[in-house]
């Protein structure tokens, strides 16, 4: 049954994270670099304060162009800080439901208030692929 499948068993550990004070366009590399389309945002601590998508350097990019300004910036400056985040021991129904209702690609997963790790949605059809093979 699906609902056994825990978050933790298919999220990413070894994360790509910014910091607020990180330079956008750095920002911009390394999403593209890694070939992934958002990031989180942690303070010194280490703790969840934002997340850096794609569609956030895009709202970066056009400010400035729509204002005929110099671009630049800090992601502290662009990236969102209202942020979803899901448990480690979450289901991936669960998860599906979050990501269907809140339309994210991507979700931190937390632990006891701890960020450990992020999950997107082609994790949790890596995992129902996992299932529906492990059933044939």
């Amino acid at each position: 049954m699906l609902r056994s499948v825990k978050v933790q068993d298919y999220m990413t550990t070894k994360l790509v994270t910014f910091k607020p004070d990180t330079d956008l366009f750095e920002a911009i590399n390394r999403l593209a670099d890694s070939n992934i389309s958002g990031a989180p945002v942690v303070d010194e601590r280490g703790a969840l304060i934002g997340m850096m998508s794609e569609v956030d350097c895009l709202k970066s990019i056009l400010r400035y162009t729509y204002h005929n300004e110099e671009m630049g910036g800090k992601v502290g400056d662009f990236m969102t800080t209202d942020v979803e985040t899901i448990a480690h021991d979450a289901d991936i129904i669960a998860l599906s439901e979050q990501f269907i209702a809140g339309k994210r690609r991507r979700l931190p997963v937390m632990n006891g208030g701890k960020l450990v790790g992020q999950i997107s949605r082609k994790d949790v059809l890596r995992a129902v692929k996992d299932f529906v093979d492990s059933k044939s």
